[in-house]
């Protein structure tokens, strides 16, 4: 070996150590940070007291805020539930992974086996993994005909395939490490808290480090919370208490979360990011969920839909009470996270995400291509859209795609490979965040550019996206079966 060669012995030695080596070092501290992804469910960008709400009580949240870095800029990967939790885990636009929707049980959608997340990056580079709450990255939950929790990363899990059903009080439909957890008392805040500290306390691997995926199912319908929390907000309307309440037990849930990590002295050593993966669904059940300034609400890809709570919390690099409004999204999680962990995200891929660790110390997110949001079945009038820098593009499609619903139907799969951008329109989100005012005509070089490069992605996933069956969803309702006995049939066949 030359004197050339030999100088980059150390080098080569310490990628050796980061990528293989012990989790721990020699006095017993973490080489690598524990993880902490906490996700909401359904949480509107002005749904909390730290986000402007007037109402709303979230001490434990606004704490974690005051005492980290608030993102008022931070959006999901999508503008509803099941593409939002793949882009999260992916690093890639739901589009291109094939999570079209939201995804009904038994529906042929999900996140295939050939996709990598940042759960089995995690797990393969040494740390211990567990998931407790929502997964709904698939139809054929807790079935061997598509990938689980522990296929896609995750050593423990305590799921629901959707929501906590058959609501947030006593839900029946919990599955723990494929067994399912039959009837539970309690509320599922409660439930998924309980899990993730029994978790931390007793099951986990000390000698590694961890990366903790909690998805809590409130605010999401349908709504049942504890009669303390619906108390703090008396009203004649029923739905508005129990509202207002499900955000105070989210936030309960998570303070006792965060608690569990203060006992066990795990803090110091921690990266803790809070989000939501949508914006807020104000139904006609629970019209009482704010997206704050923001244009429209959940299933839209106006900033409404899309644009969420994010705090982070990393001591020795996060400054406490900083605030950022440098964009980033879902998509960021698995690269920020690889770098976190010294972990390489995959390269045969194409990921639409970028780490933003460099925001924790007041910097940008350095982007290969602008965040991009595509979504056939939105309520929005546009379905496809781009944010760079300030500037935000928008287009409806030339086709008239499914009505909003669950799923998949048939010749949207035709659609989703046919279809054009038509009818763009240019926001500068600094200057107008209510996106009232186009300008296209204004800005007629800044529109070109923005225009020639969503065409181009847009080609580019549309290119990838993979093509599923022709599904219609069971209909189970209407024949009065419960889907828990229903699946379990299903599943002993």
């Amino acid at each position: 070996m030359t004197i050339n060669n030999l100088s980059r012995v150390p080098v080569i030695l310490a990628i050796l150590f980061f990528a293989f080596g012990p989790s721990y070092a020699a006095d017993g501290s973490p080489s690598r940070p524990n993880i902490v992804v906490v996700l909401a469910d359904d949480l509107g960008y002005g749904d909390l007291a730290c986000y402007g709400h007037p109402k709303v009580r979230t001490p434990n949240i606004d704490r974690f805020a005051a005492e980290g870095l608030k993102l008022t800029s931070c959006y999901a990967a999508a503008a509803n539930c099941s593409p939002a939790r793949t882009g999260l885990m992916t690093g890639r636009t739901p589009t291109r992974v094939g999570v079209y929707n939201w995804i009904p049980m038994f529906s042929p959608m999900h996140v295939r086996r050939s996709e990598i997340t940042v759960a089995t990056l995690l797990r393969n580079s040494g740390y211990d993994t567990c998931h407790s709450g929502k997964w709904h990255l698939n139809g054929d939950f807790n079935l061997s005909s598509q990938p689980q929790p522990w296929d896609h990363g995750f050593s423990h899990w305590f799921s629901t395939q959707n929501n906590a059903l058959p609501n947030h009080r006593d839900p029946n439909n919990f599955v723990r490490n494929g067994q399912p957890a039959g009837q539970l008392e309690g509320y599922s805040a409660d439930l998924v808290t309980d899990e993730a500290a029994v978790w931390l306390e007793e099951k986990r691997d000390r000698s590694k480090p961890f990366f903790l995926y909690a998805c809590y199912h409130e605010p999401h319908e349908p709504i049942a919370s504890a009669k303390k929390y619906a108390d703090l907000y008396p009203s004649d309307d029923p739905s508005f208490s129990a509202h207002h309440g499900n955000i105070t037990q989210l936030d309960a849930g998570f303070g006792r979360l965060l608690a569990t990590l203060d006992r066990l002295d795990l803090r110091k050593d921690t990266f803790i990011f809070f989000t939501s993966d949508n914006g807020p669904a104000i139904t006609s059940i629970h019209p009482h969920g704010s997206a704050g300034p923001l244009r429209e609400k959940k299933g839209s890809l106006y900033e409404g839909g899309i644009r969420v709570p994010g705090i982070i919390q990393w001591p020795g690099h996060v400054k406490p009470g900083t605030v950022s409004d440098e964009p980033l999204s879902g998509v960021d999680v698995l690269p920020t996270l690889c770098e976190i962990a010294s972990t390489k995200p995959p390269t045969d891929r194409v990921l639409d995400g970028a780490s933003f660790l460099p925001v924790l110390a007041g910097g940008k997110v350095e982007r290969d291509h602008p965040l991009y949001w595509q979504f056939n079945r939105a309520s929005s009038d546009v379905k496809v859209v781009m944010r760079d820098g300030d500037w935000k593009i928008l287009a409806r499609l030339n086709s008239e795609p499914p009505k909003p619903s669950g799923g998949i139907v048939e010749n949207e799969m035709h659609l989703l490979k046919t279809s054009e951008l038509t009818d763009f329109r240019l926001y500068n989100l600094r200057q107008d965040l209510a996106e009232t005012t186009d300008l296209t005509e204004k800005n007629p070089e800044e529109f070109a550019r923005l225009k020639a490069e969503l065409q181009r992605l847009y080609l580019e996933v549309r290119t990838e996206a993979p093509i599923w069956p022709a599904w219609e969803w069971p209909r189970y309702e209407s024949q009065r079966i419960v889907w828990p006995d229903y699946w379990l049939k299903k599943r002993n066949k």
